[in-house]
């Protein structure tokens, strides 16, 4: 049963179903979660929504006639072992016994409904007509949610786009991983979701460019070049036509192609002058760029193209692009980072097709020695290991790191 209650009406261990009004009027971006932080509640007090769609049967407190009964507030220790314990919050279940094929069928549902609205989004946008906020931010929720239940498979599905269906896929797939990196860097919910819409919508100015100079197999004459750096321009003036757009979905359509070096368009901005949100919709665009099949190239796996990004000085901020890694769980073979087990790691190549390095961990931080080399499972639940930070050699007195590295990176070990 679905309740249609006033905004002061919600209380902590409700299952929030949707908001009514304006996507504007509420600080967040996901319309259906249980409440299980006390300032969300507040945030919803204080909103401007006219009223809040309560599930009743997936809410974690009593209903009496219109009354709720009172419950216990809900400690973090609660949410911590529920991450733990590997039990997944309340969903939809899948009557199959394959868990991956779930999540790839329910992945590959979002992106090809999202793939739709974009297309008609983006068609409507070429004959003039005005974009419509709800129909975009519902895209941006359903990303959203899927990124939640598992990241991985939504990625790795956007991945695959047809010649024809390029610009709509890389849309919804930059808008996923900036969805992906917002939570990695702890943004508010708020700023997460402006993030969503600013991938969504970062290459919309695409639609003003001719479709044969964006799909040509060959190399771009200056003049086609000059032509598709217009679309960041192109794509701020339709944007701003919108009148409830953002201004960091403004600010990445327009500068997401600009470098911390200055040598990037359309206004040549250089380091801070380049915004955080420019700054992670520059590595997203470029990464599920690089990664994508195109009428021009081959794809490059995820290893390969983050161990590219990682060596073009100038070009994205390190910081973040380290972030980025961890946020898809992928880092160049040789990196040595710290893992939540309190050991010292270093990535290790894994083939050419391999879509991840290995992890093989050797030093212990808690004692300050080293261990026998062994693998390590990373995972994305709070209960299993992964990393928490890149770290300077010298740091651990790991002298002469780099025959050190290369001597590691040729240990063999059990997948």
């Amino acid at each position: 049963m679905t309740r249609r209650l006033a905004p002061t009406d919600v209380t902590l261990g409700m299952y929030v179903q949707g908001f009514e009004g304006s996507w504007l009027s509420h600080p967040f971006w996901r319309s259906k979660f249980l409440l299980t932080d006390p300032e969300d509640v507040l945030l919803i007090h204080a909103s401007r929504v006219e009223a809040v769609l309560v599930d009743e049967a997936r809410s974690t407190v009593s209903f009496v006639g219109e009354k709720v009964a009172a419950a216990e507030p809900p400690r973090a220790g609660n949410v911590a072992r529920r991450w733990a314990s590997s039990e997944p919050p309340a969903r939809e279940v899948w009557p199959v016994s394959d868990p991956h094929a779930a999540d790839r069928a329910r992945a590959t549902k979002v992106a090809g409904a999202s793939k739709k609205v974009m297309k008609r989004v983006f068609d409507g946008c070429r004959l003039g007509r005005a974009i419509r906020m709800d129909e975009v931010t519902d895209v941006v929720a359903s990303i959203e949610d899927e990124v939640d239940r598992n990241r991985t498979a939504l990625i790795g599905i956007t991945r695959l786009k047809s010649k024809d269906e390029y610009t709509y896929l890389h849309s919804v797939a930059v808008c996923a991983l900036m969805v992906n990196l917002a939570r990695e860097i702890g943004l508010k919910e708020t700023e997460v979701r402006e993030m969503g819409l600013a991938g969504l919508l970062h290459d919309v100015g695409k639609m003003g460019v001719d479709e044969a100079i964006l799909n040509k197999p060959g190399a771009l004459s200056e003049a086609e070049y000059v032509a598709v750096r217009r679309h960041a321009e192109i794509g701020h003036a339709i944007l701003e036509k919108g009148g409830e757009v953002p201004d960091r979905v403004l600010d990445v359509c327009l500068h997401h192609h600009e470098r911390l070096d200055g040598r990037g368009y359309p206004h040549r901005l250089a380091g801070d002058a380049v915004s955080l949100a420019a700054r992670m919709g520059a590595i997203c665009d470029v990464y599920d760029a690089i990664t994508s099949r195109r009428s021009y190239k081959e794809p490059w796996t995820p290893v390969e193209t983050i161990t590219a990004m990682e060596q073009w000085a100038g070009h994205f901020d390190p910081n973040l692009l380290f972030s980025f890694m961890k946020s898809i769980g992928v880092y160049p073979p040789g990196t040595l980072v710290r893992l939540r087990s309190n050991q010292l790691a270093i990535a290790m190549p894994n083939g050419r097709r391999g879509s991840r390095p290995k992890m093989l961990a050797f030093y212990s931080t808690c004692d300050r020695e080293m261990i026998e080399p062994h693998s390590i499972q990373l995972a994305d639940h709070l209960g299993g290991d992964g990393v928490i930070s890149r770290e300077d050699p010298d740091r651990w007195g790991l002298s002469d790191w780099p025959a050190l590295r290369d001597h590691l990176m040729g240990v063999k070990f059990a997948a």
